[in-house]
């Protein structure tokens, strides 16, 4: 099945259906994924000796954790377990996410920050209740089946071949058909995350929008009820000292909204559900203050069963005792004539905006508690919010994803995945925040002032990797926030840039080698912000497997995205706030070019994001982006006027370059590294990750990467790497042999991650290999989305094997970068209309790709126009050059020349 091909593809769209868009992830309710997979934890007998010392020490380590009741940051013993059900969650960026399965479960709850809960909660659920003549004649649960033995009076079973999902983030859809009574529902879920929005898409919230169609020649009476139950699942849930209170919110000229808040505790932070729904014309509300989740149900099935209403009991009830858990549940009536249809509308909040982590050092307000208050009183204020304008947020939401859905020249599961994979950016174990205070030794930097108003932003590595912000894989899913919250960027930015000038002198003891050395060393970039089980921001580098000061890819990452931010935003002072530190990692990167050629070398250990495949000497990976990383800080240099570090690192550049082809290039491609290891020539699929950053940033330079060799390694990567496997349907394997066999050096030389066949997909499209880059892409579509099950969960890495590794992972992101270089190299691709950009809410830097949506000049020294524009004596220029130059001659000197395609 993994041969599939994009035409035969199950889960793209192949109908019209009323009310669903024409794009997205689609499927019926009984759709199964019937593949097994299961989390790689069994290497080849060869790769084992290299990971026993690993093995113990962690081991070790892991006990240590579970003493003191907590999980390792990285748990290798409890991995997250495949489970094909989930679909589009919901929720806004930074607040917390609840999960939701494709047959509507509510499911995966993370609401302590960075920590997630996952479990499927029977109680809540949405119940339909038809009455014909005041009786009712059909009522069924609409989510999911029954998962243990309460609520035994309520009738799940509700005929799955009748019901059509649809997802398409931040949006989806269930269609219902009910043919014995001629009705037919219409669920809309709808979450605010909106590009370039900086408020709503902050906001914890969500609306359900049920259209209730007639088909028959009878009126009906339709009921929907929403229930819902403290806590996420788990045993926590029955700690005890819950209540639930009834509220109703009203304004002059808008529908009055009603509803249920169920207040309580999660570890000792208040969190305040409300379920709401709005009154309208014709559209009576009613509620069930509490019942028991535990019990049989009958306060609201039976209620309902026989009035098709709930008692609607006003006031607040009994705390909750030990080992009880309480629900309420809210409940819309409206009567269906024949050939019309009603919309019913609730909303769901949840509201904790003073927040900690486990570490307690500092607190922090969400970000949407500038909007909403500090005080975890503004539920019904949250609840009428929503409900008074999700329709805006659509319209936002189908004004930013117009230009691409649009595009008749772009495959539809290209679509899907494109704006699916989004989901990570809130359901990423996500935090935005503003710190109530400072700790006493919090230096800012020049220009900080995007922290303070756009906040702290933070999200994790994987669900099952609790790191935030982990940097060297952020380097390829950055893009997805530069194009659409380039705020967000910035600010992860000089967060970043403050971590790179402390130190932290506690003694880790690191297990891949046994031996010690300092937690953070200074003027490094780190390799996360910290663990949210204890306290990101102030202990950065919770990961302990390899000693990360010297990765030779950490401090490149932070140079090249500095470079591609400033390309994205114009913004100078941002650039100019950066350079020192920029040069600052320079020069500690310097240190490892032990042959003074200008290239720097790997250490002889797994010292870059490829954690478990050893590097020695010159290397594809990190000497490409170090000759790239120098190519783009002269550029800087440049565009600030400091005449003197270009004309010194222009030399280093110079000889960098020249090194590099002559110790790496074999005539087809470039070796994975210049050792005398048998695997030093295998085909490595992320070769060109230097070049691909520094043409994203507009850069094109002919004299560091060869257009002929970059030709020749991408037809070879995906004549190896792509095509040798499933007849080109799984993506990119990280590393083959000459032959293209396998290179099982390492099990990550074996695997395919998610991102780096993404950002492979992304170089192609900017060298025109538009056919290769769509069917290296699909892969991901193919294995993720539709062979094994693993939609709104995409791995870091997948095997032939059908073994995974580390569900929902930040890396799948970087499927941003190739709509990135759709927009910037392929923009005949989009319809007219969309060229011009489209307008970003409240964000002066917003882009919808790379194009600039508030009319900005371009940063100087690129040329947005298609022309080759030298840098000379004008604009952007720190320092006089010949004007006739073209970026196909060599660079010499200070002769740096700077062409956008």
């Amino acid at each position: 099945m993994a041969n599939r091909n994009p035409d035969n593809s199950l889960t793209t769209p192949k109908e019209c259906i009323k009310g669903l868009p024409d794009f997205g992830w689609r499927v019926k309710l009984d759709y199964e994924c019937t593949e097994k997979c299961k989390p790689f934890q069994s290497p080849r007998l060869s790769q084992i000796p290299s990971l026993v010392g690993l093995g113990l020490r962690y081991t070790v380590h892991t006990l240590k954790c579970y003493s003191k009741g907590r999980r390792p940051h990285m748990d290798f013993v409890n991995p997250v377990l495949h489970k094909p059900m989930y679909g589009c969650p919901i929720g806004g960026i930074g607040a917390g996410s609840i999960g939701r399965g494709y047959r509507g479960e509510f499911c995966r709850f993370h609401m302590v920050p960075g920590m997630y809960d996952y479990h499927i909660v029977q109680a809540d659920s949405f119940i339909v209740t038809i009455r014909k003549g005041g009786q009712t004649v059909y009522q069924k649960v609409l989510t999911g089946h029954r998962v243990n033995k309460t609520l035994k009076l309520w009738e799940w079973g509700f005929p799955l071949g009748q019901g059509t999902y649809q997802a398409l983030y931040p949006r989806a859809w269930t269609v219902y058909s009910i043919p014995e009574h001629n009705i037919r529902l219409l669920c809309r879920q709808i979450s605010p995350v909106i590009a370039h929005n900086y408020e709503d898409s902050s906001y914890p919230m969500a609306a359900f929008i049920w259209e209730v169609e007639n088909e028959g020649k009878e009126d009906l009476d339709v009921a929907i009820t929403f229930t819902f139950k403290n806590g996420t699942g788990g045993k926590k849930d029955f700690h005890g000292g819950c209540w639930t209170e009834s509220f109703q919110h009203t304004e002059d000229g808008v529908d009055p909204v009603t509803g249920v808040m169920i207040h309580q505790r999660m570890q000792d932070m208040p969190c305040t559900y409300a379920v709401s729904a709005k009154e309208t014309s014709g559209v009576s509300v009613s509620h069930c203050l509490n019942f028991d989740p535990q019990g049989n149900g009958a306060e609201v099935w039976t209620e309902l069963l026989n009035n098709g209403t709930l008692k609607s009991k006003q006031g607040s009830s009994e705390k909750t005792k030990k080992g009880k858990d309480v629900a309420a549940a809210v409940s819309l009536l409206c009567t269906a004539t024949p050939g019309t249809t009603q919309t019913l509308e609730f909303g769901l909040t949840w509201d904790m905006p003073v927040i900690h982590f486990r570490a307690k050092e500092v607190q922090y307000s969400r970000r949407y508690a500038k909007w909403f208050g500090k005080s975890g009183d503004a539920s019904p204020k949250m609840a009428a919010y929503c409900l008074q304008h999700y329709l805006s947020w659509e319209q936002q939401i189908e004004a930013w994803q117009g230009p691409t859905l649009n595009s008749r020249k772009i495959p539809a599961w290209y679509k899907a995945l494109l704006f699916n994979e989004l989901y990570y950016v809130s359901d990423g174990g996500t935090v935005w925040l503003h710190p109530l205070e400072l700790p006493e030794d919090d230096e800012e930097l020049d220009e900080e002032n995007v922290v303070d108003e756009y906040g702290k932003f933070a999200y994790l590595e994987g669900h099952e990797y609790r790191m935030y912000n982990t940097y060297d894989v952020h380097f390829y899913a950055s893009f997805a926030l530069i194009m659409l919250w380039p705020k967000l960027q910035l600010s992860l930015q000089y967060d970043l840039a403050k971590a790179v000038v402390h130190e932290n002198p506690e003694v880790f003891k690191y297990c891949m080698g046994g031996h010690t050395g300092l937690r953070k060393v200074r003027f490094t970039v780190p390799h996360d912000m910290g663990d949210p089980e204890d306290e990101p921001w102030v202990r950065v580098n919770s990961y302990n497997i390899h000693p990360t000061a010297d990765w030779k890819d950490l401090n490149l990452k932070f140079i090249l995205q500095v470079y591609r931010d400033y390309h994205a935003t114009s913004d100078e002072a941002y650039l100019k706030s950066m350079y020192p530190v920029m040069k600052t990692l320079v020069e500690r990167s310097l240190l490892w070019d032990k042959d003074n050629d200008g290239l720097i070398e790997n250490g002889g250990f797994a010292d870059q994001t490829f954690d478990a495949w050893i590097v020695e000497g010159a290397s594809a990976y990190c000497g490409g982006m170090w000759v790239c990383a120098l190519r783009m800080f002269v550029q800087a240099g440049r565009i600030l006027g400091h005449t003197e570090d270009v004309e010194k690192y222009t030399e280093t550049l110079n000889k960098a370059k020249e090194s590099y082809e002559i110790k790496l290039w074999n005539g087809k491609y470039y070796n994975y590294d210049c050792s005398s290891h048998g695997y030093h020539d295998s085909v490595m699929a992320d070769q060109l990750a230097g070049n691909w950053y520094m043409r994203a940033a507009g850069i094109s330079d002919k004299t560091v990467f060869p257009p002929d060799h970059v030709k020749s390694a991408l037809e070879t990567v995906y004549k190896n790497n792509v095509m040798g496997f499933a007849d080109g349907n799984m993506g990119a394997i990280n590393g083959t042999r000459p032959d293209g066999k396998k290179d099982i050096t390492s099990c990550q030389s074996e695997e395919f991650w998610t991102g780096v066949t993404s950002s492979l997909a992304a170089q192609m499209v900017q060298e025109d290999m538009l056919e290769e880059a769509f069917q290296t892409l699909w892969g991901n579509y193919n294995v993720c989305w539709e062979w094994l099950g693993l939609m709104f969960q995409s791995p870091e890495a997948y095997m032939t094997s059908k073994h995974f590794r580390s569900l929902g992972y930040m890396r799948a992101l970087a499927v941003w970068a190739v709509q990135w270089a759709l927009e910037k190299y392929q923009p005949q691709l989009f319809p007219e209309e969309a060229k011009s950009g489209s307008s970003g809410a409240g964000d002066s830097g917003g882009l919808t790709g790379a194009r600039s949506s508030s009319g900005t000049e371009p940063p100087k020294g690129d040329d947005s126009s298609g022309t080759q524009l030298p840098i000379g004596e004008g604009e952007g220029s720190a320092s006089g050059m010949d004007g006739d130059k073209t970026d196909s001659e060599a660079i010499s000197g200070k002769d740096i020349l700077v062409a956008e395609r």
